[in-house]
């Protein structure tokens, strides 16, 4: 049985643009059951919706992993086989090739500190 649901949202003050806080909420009526949301607004609605919650969940935890070195290859493997709703853990990262990825996407003046490094660390 559909119930009412109260979503409420908060865009935090930013002092430098003069901007103060603001909060604001709505009640929206909302289905209990999967099949109850597909009577409510849809199927195809419900899909496209869990689908798009979904891809930014993926895209988010693509977005961390390149940052900290992981390769697509390794995220495509790692992630191929997801399945939404449940938590994919953060894969092993490869130290040589995280350091690798972190030069190739470096500027050169990054790129010759870390090659000074290396042969510090080398000698």
């Amino acid at each position: 049985m559909a119930k009412e649901y109260v979503v409420s949202a908060k865009v935090p003050a930013d002092v430098e643009k003069g901007i103060e806080e603001k909060v604001a909420s709505v009640a929206v009526t909302f289905a209990d059951t999967l099949k109850e949301a597909g009577e409510m607004f849809g199927e195809e609605a419900v899909l496209s919706n869990a689908f798009a919650n979904w891809r930014v969940t993926l895209q988010g935890n693509i977005r961390s992993s390149l940052r900290k070195g992981e390769t697509g290859e390794s995220l495509s493997a790692r992630l191929t086989g997801a399945k939404m709703g449940v938590a994919q853990t953060g894969g092993k990262v490869d130290p040589v090739e995280a350091y690798i990825a972190m030069y190739a996407n470096s500027t050169p003046e990054k790129q010759r500190e870390m090659l000074e490094q290396l042969k510090k660390k080398a000698s």
